[in-house]
């Protein structure tokens, strides 16, 4: 059966990450994050405006934290409490020992395998701590740095769909990678 108790929240360390909760005072982090048109470039939400947004949106991560239906994690520095990105488990899907691992890096941060490690450990979490026999993360195809990211991570490319989203007006095709629990 899935472990799905979040509290206490489990903070989890890397090399040089902490990843921790994200809290109301990461909300101009995550104004910067989900405000930025090229870092939303492939996340087919819509932008966050104010810093009532940001509150709102980290709100929806507590929310989805208390329900047992999502965790998110802060990404930051070991040298610093500031939030430079956050990763996650989405859509838990319980009844299928599956969720969807997503993620998001302030661009200074691009380039320097942030993402991959963070990815490592929030499987690793999900794997050994959760029970979950698959992981997938979606993305758009023409999102080329995510790829490569989780082929580097041990993904494999599930399925293209087509036209399987709509978004501001058009219709968006995704790609699912996964990975699977092998332990």
């Amino acid at each position: 059966m899935l472990q799905l108790n979040f509290n206490p929240f489990p903070n989890l360390e890397t090399k040089r990450l902490l990843l921790r909760r994200v809290t109301a005072t990461d909300v101009k982090e995550i104004l910067e994050l989900r405000s930025n048109a090229e870092t939303m470039k492939y996340i087919p939400r819509p932008l966050l405006k104010t810093e009532e947004d940001a509150l709102d949106h980290i709100a929806n991560i507590d929310a989805k934290i208390e329900t047992q239906e999502g965790i998110n994690w802060a990404i930051t520095l070991m040298d610093s409490p500031k939030l430079i990105g956050v990763i996650g488990h989405y859509r838990i899907r319980p009844e299928h020992y599956r969720a969807e691992v997503g993620y998001m890096l302030l661009p200074q941060f691009h380039g320097k395998g942030i993402i991959p490690e963070a990815i490592r450990e929030v499987v690793k979490f999900g794997f050994e701590h959760m029970n979950l026999h698959s992981i997938e993360a979606i993305i758009e195809p023409a999102n080329l740095a995510s790829e490569k990211v989780l082929l580097k991570t041990g993904f494999t490319k599930e399925a293209h769909l087509k036209e399987n989203e709509f978004f501001e007006g058009r219709f968006l095709d995704t790609i699912i990678y996964s990975l699977l629990n092998r332990s």
